[in-house]
């Protein structure tokens, strides 16, 4: 089968398309036959393998011409395969989730971190979802605890989380704030924000406005800045990063000294693919509630390009890797 692979760090130019041997399920995975597929900062964050103490954090060996690196992980396919000790798949079924080595023709992912897709919403649709959509739900609600009638601004509110964001806490009756560039001003209004701000115009932090959760998905404010925004009892959670790890690792030691010293808080944390919560994400998409944006599309032989032009910084909602049956033509 095809699939992207890198056999050293360093940027999008190490990857490239191969033919490597087809995936065969555990006990507790599924084998998906590809369809789609979402490029995350996660992706190009990984295949660089800096600073050092990234590789620490994931675990990450050295990739070689022998154990070549696969990147991707948002995924949305059909089920081709199911390991022994599965239950809740069978062959056929068309689902969405998480899995190792998503920008290719199969792709193996657990049990746990896939739900079944809704009719009426595309392959695309679905796997631009995971990494994503589960950053702002999980952020929203488990992190942040918003409730509907609170205020919450959204700070990158163009981007992948972003224009999650603004959707998912818009249907729980939030009113909504959204930070982004002048030429996405639009996008985020057609979303459902009751306000947007142009940063180029505008410092969300100086403008007298109080939040009850800030959802920053850009990590280019300081602590000290975000607190000034927040309501007394209002909570500010990181889920993005600026290219420098280094400033996000920073951030997040020092979150929570300067949330000690009032009732201000700051939290960081990671998505984590469930099935209960992609079934969500998927009952909001199924209903109209959240439409996800796809800025771009590749196909699997323009790997390389679609992570540059994530890596950029500037794309619109998602960019995706589309990938066509085996044995079928576009």
């Amino acid at each position: 089968m095809k699939a992207a692979i890198y056999t050293q760090y360093g940027p999008p130019e190490v990857v490239r398309v191969a033919e490597v041997e087809k995936p065969v399920p555990k006990e507790n995975e599924v084998l998906l036959k590809v369809r789609a597929a979402a490029v995350n900062p996660l992706d190009w964050r990984i295949m660089k393998g800096a600073p050092y103490i990234f590789r620490a954090i994931f675990r990450l060996s050295k990739p070689t011409s022998a154990q070549p690196g696969r990147p991707g992980r948002d995924v949305a396919g059909q089920v081709e395969a199911v390991g022994k000790n599965v239950t809740r798949f069978k062959a056929g079924e068309e689902v969405f989730g998480a899995a190792l080595g998503a920008f290719a023709e199969y792709a193996c992912a657990s049990e746990s971190a896939l739900a079944v897709k809704p009719e009426n919403v595309t392959f695309e649709q679905a796997a631009s979802v995971p990494v994503a959509g589960l950053s702002a739900l999980q952020g929203l609600r488990d992190k942040g605890h918003l409730q509907a009638g609170q205020k919450v601004l959204v700070n990158g509110a163009a981007g992948g989380v972003g224009t999650f964001a603004v959707q998912i806490a818009k249907a729980w009756g939030a009113e909504v704030t959204g930070v982004c560039s002048t030429k996405n001003v639009e996008l985020v209004r057609s979303l459902g924000a009751n306000r947007v701000i142009d940063y180029t115009q505008q410092d969300f932090t100086k403008d007298g406005e109080r939040y009850d959760v800030i959802l920053d998905c850009v990590g280019n404010r300081s602590l000290a800045d975000c607190k000034r925004a927040l309501n007394p009892g209002g909570v500010c959670v990181m889920v993005g990063a600026p290219k420098d790890l280094g400033m996000f690792l920073i951030r997040a030691v020092t979150a929570p000294l300067l949330a000690w010293f009032g009732s201000r808080k700051f939290t960081t944390f990671m998505a984590k693919a469930r099935t209960e919560d992609l079934r969500v994400l998927g009952e909001l998409m199924a209903s109209g509630k959240v439409r996800p944006v796809i800025e771009r599309s590749y196909e699997l032989s323009e790997a390389a390009e679609a992570i540059r032009h994530s890596e950029q910084g500037h794309a619109r909602g998602k960019v995706m890797i589309v990938v066509d049956a085996p044995g079928e033509t576009a």
